[in-house]
């Protein structure tokens, strides 16, 4: 199968007074009101601003810095209508907009269920592999700190910036009761998997992937996906995970295994928040309380599991790519 191939085939006529021509992608056959590149950056920076900018300036003028028992829910609620109206919405609209068909960006093509169990392995294999990850940076943070001021400085701004982080999750994550734990899913397991997955890999991603190599699309959108999330101890494996859904969006050509991967990943993270009530779940300093040399490890043999997967999946596509090809011989 060729990446792309159920794009549209119509290709506008030459007209001097408009760029179609160079705003046409002959091997993606698709076309765009606007240079695609512009419009993935107009993506990135737009949802920036509307979301982190217009949508915590709302929150703060609505609710200020209180975390309270009384006020939690309608911070929940607030959240996820952010996500919608900062995320979904526009990236939705843009998408309308830009192309002349919202598929080409937006592609919902139901997996089949061994697609979609290879991402989630990996999504297992990922989570050990990121946390001995942190784990080790961590230590190594800590060593250069009480070495360098210069390092110790830039810590204690990331520990300032992390605490708020922190806080923020924790209360958001604190259940009472079956509605509070339902609502904490969809806040944060379900409606983030949708509209950051719709925005990143889905307008963003594919807007850059009809003008540059599908690595560097995916890889510009993760970096900008790990910055989305101001988590600067956690900014790596942010970005690996942004990169891996990246992956599973382009090897897949649909938005339907990225939002599960997503969906995995927020849930698991708050069903071990229930069950297990430790801030471990969303602490990512953890290099006092583990071993160094199991992490090493563990970080070696995630790691090792990880190649080995890729290449399965990348051989799965490649058998599929053939069959298909076998299939539609005269």
């Amino acid at each position: 199968m060729n990446d792309f191939e159920n794009k549209p085939d119509h290709k506008p006529e030459k007209n001097d007074d408009d760029h179609s021509e160079e705003n046409y992608s002959e091997k993606t056959k698709v076309f765009a009101r606007i240079n695609p590149i512009a419009a993935g950056f107009i993506g990135l920076f737009g949802g920036f601003f509307l979301y982190q900018i217009v949508g915590g300036a709302l929150s703060l003028m609505i609710f200020g810095m209180s975390t309270e028992d009384d006020s939690v829910n309608a911070v929940r609620l607030m959240t996820m209508a952010g996500q919608i109206l900062f995320m979904l919405l526009p990236a939705l609209v843009l998408s309308k907009m830009v192309y002349e068909d919202v598929s080409a960006v937006i592609n919902i093509k139901i997996p089949a269920m061994k697609e979609l169990g290879l991402f989630l392995l990996g999504m297992i294999i990922l989570t050990p592999l990121l946390q001995s990850y942190l784990a080790i940076q961590n230590h190594f943070i800590e060593q250069w700190a009480a070495n360098y001021k210069i390092i110790n400085d830039i810590k204690i701004f990331f520990d300032d910036m992390n605490v708020l982080v922190e806080k923020a999750y924790s209360s958001m994550l604190n259940a009472t009761n079956v509605f509070d734990g339902l609502l904490i899913i969809i806040v944060v397991a379900v409606v983030p998997a949708i509209a950051e997955e719709t925005l990143f890999r889905g307008f963003i991603q594919k807007s850059f992937e009809f003008r540059m190599s599908p690595f560097i699309a995916a890889l510009i959108t993760a970096i900008f996906f790990g910055a989305f999330h101001f988590s600067p101890y956690a900014m790596l494996p942010l970005m690996t995970l942004g990169l891996f859904f990246g992956y599973a969006a382009y090897k897949s050509d649909s938005l339907i295994i990225p939002i599960a991967l997503h969906f995995f990943n927020n849930f698991v993270a708050v069903l071990l928040y229930f069950l297990i009530g430790s801030e471990d779940i969303i602490d990512s300093k953890m290099a006092n309380t583990v071993d160094l040399r199991n992490s090493f490890i563990l970080f070696a043999v995630s790691l090792s599991l990880f190649i080995v997967l890729i290449f399965i999946i990348n051989y799965y596509y490649s058998q599929n790519r053939i069959r298909s090809s076998y299939a539609n011989l005269p």
